[in-house]
């Protein structure tokens, strides 16, 4: 395969991911986002809300999964950027 048609085909794969990822992540909040793309489980999400409840939502869901080293923050950073893209 010559680079021509290899570059074609890699921008044709970003472009259907970006319209699969537009689709999926549109109303998701950070937790879902962040389990699926497989960083943290959907139980962990839940453990840390409910801290996140009991502390009257003084801190945010990723500030608290990144205290709790569920998830690194570039983890964090790229869920709220996917956000953020579809806002």
């Amino acid at each position: 395969m010559d680079k021509e048609a290899r570059k074609e085909r890699k921008s044709r794969s970003a472009a259907i991911l970006s319209i699969l990822e537009e689709h999926f992540e549109q109303q998701k909040r950070i937790g879902e986002t962040l389990v699926d793309l497989g960083r943290v489980t959907a139980q962990r999400v839940e453990q840390a809300l409910a801290f996140q409840q009991k502390k009257n939502g003084s801190r945010l869901l990723g500030e608290i999964l990144v205290g709790e080293r569920c998830v690194d923050r570039e983890a964090v950073d790229r869920a709220l950027a996917i956000q953020r893209r579809f806002q």
